[in-house]
């Protein structure tokens, strides 16, 4: 039986195969931001539907009821999609996109990188983010894991041997490096305090990414916008405490320090900092009180699943 159903549609010529499932390792939910961005101004079309029925979890990913007047209209199952389109330069891409599958990862994984074999994929970009202990007031760097030390290297990426729990798009990349096609994963280090929020300067960083890795490029001024406002409104919440404060310029001082640009040492603060746990706390404490007027902008709605046909009535 086979996973997918392919569709018949025009796929751009040697495109670029980007990931954005949604999943655990999204801190700041960049990855889904940074796909919400890229589906707003690329249109697409569904070139390939994967079986819910196989892979998820419906008591994790209910479905979605539509109720007319009392009457059950149909339901809505989600399941990954991969959707192709061509950016503002011509250059095509394939956005595979929906939710992480719960089951069979590596039948899964087999099957995308057969659907990118023949569709041709030149290269696959993963979107991701982890909580680090980095402040939201400097440049938000990439990690890369990479299939090829110039793609690693390229992007960036943690030196020395880790291991961690991985998530569906780390099985991707080697599906894909075995069958050559070279993979890198983007992920974006997303400040721990603010890693249970949309924070836009860490989808940024991936779409600046994606674009150094496979020259796609998109207008990216809304979320830049988004981003700034952002970064202002949490200024102001932190600059009311003061040892938030204090924490923030350490933070600064630790991450000026690593990159060569510091002018001196770290100062004696003479007191315990609160953790990031702790700012985090209170940054939802303030948005609790101010629900009409949020740090910044949710992404906007994401392209429905495409109904199967037994699903439209």
């Amino acid at each position: 039986m086979a996973l997918f159903e392919r569709h018949d549609v025009v796929v751009p010529p040697s495109p670029v195969l980007v990931v954005a499932l949604e999943g655990w390792i999204d801190a700041g939910l960049a990855a889904a931001t940074a796909w919400s961005a890229m589906s707003d101004e690329i249109p697409t079309e569904v070139v390939a539907t994967f079986d819910a029925e196989e892979l998820i979890d419906f008591r994790a990913r209910r479905p979605h009821l539509k109720i007319v007047d009392g009457l059950n209209a149909g339901l809505t199952w989600y399941r990954p999609e991969l959707r192709v389109g061509t950016d503002r330069n011509g250059i095509g891409v394939a956005f595979l996109v929906g939710p992480e599958p719960d089951f069979r990862w590596k039948t899964f994984a087999a099957s995308v990188a057969a659907l990118a074999v023949e569709l041709g994929c030149r290269i696959m970009v993963g979107f991701g983010g982890f909580p680090a202990t980095v402040p939201h007031t400097r440049p938000i760097r990439l990690a890369a894991t990479a299939s090829e030390p110039v793609l690693a290297e390229q992007v960036g990426f943690v030196s020395g041997e880790l291991e961690v729990p991985a998530g569906i798009e780390a099985v991707l990349e080697r599906a894909c490096s075995e069958a050559g096609i070279p993979s890198v994963g983007l992920w974006a280090r997303v400040p721990h305090y603010l890693s249970a929020s949309s924070f836009p300067a860490a989808a940024l960083a991936l779409l600046d990414g994606l674009k150094a890795v496979s020259g796609v490029e998109i207008d990216t001024t809304s979320l830049r916008e988004a981003a700034d406002l952002g970064r202002q409104r949490v200024d102001e919440l932190i600059g009311e405490g003061g040892e938030h404060a204090t924490l923030i310029r350490n933070l600064e001082e630790q991450i000026d320090e690593v990159e060569g640009t510091s002018l001196g040492r770290l100062e004696d603060t003479g007191g315990r900092l609160p953790s990031g746990d702790e700012l985090a706390d209170e940054l939802e404490r303030y948005l609790r009180g101010n629900p009409d007027n949020p740090v910044w902008p949710e992404p906007q709605d994401r392209p429905e699943p495409t109904p199967r046909p037994e699903e439209a009535g």
